[in-house]
């Protein structure tokens, strides 16, 4: 699989370069993503990976850190 982790990375510093997503936890409940932070990463997933994000995928448990970002968008790319 490709870098998956990297490219996430790489989202981040371009849509939220003062967060330091590498070493961030509970990012929606902490505050440091809001449901428009969310969406806008979504949409360039989208295009980074041409995949279709689904709706029921956008929950705040998929968006607490690194981990859980990089292995649903991996569960999405193998559907």
């Amino acid at each position: 699989m490709e870098n998956v982790r990297g490219k996430i990375i790489d989202i981040f510093k371009e849509l939220k370069p003062e967060l330091d997503i590498e070493k961030s936890t509970d990012l929606i409940e902490g505050g440091l993503l809001d449901s428009f932070d969310v969406i806008e990463f979504v949409s360039e997933v989208g295009d980074v990976f041409d995949i279709d994000f689904p709706v029921e995928e956008i929950i705040p448990e998929n968006f607490y850190s690194l981990d859980t970002i990089e292995k649903i968008i991996k569960k999405v790319m193998e559907e």
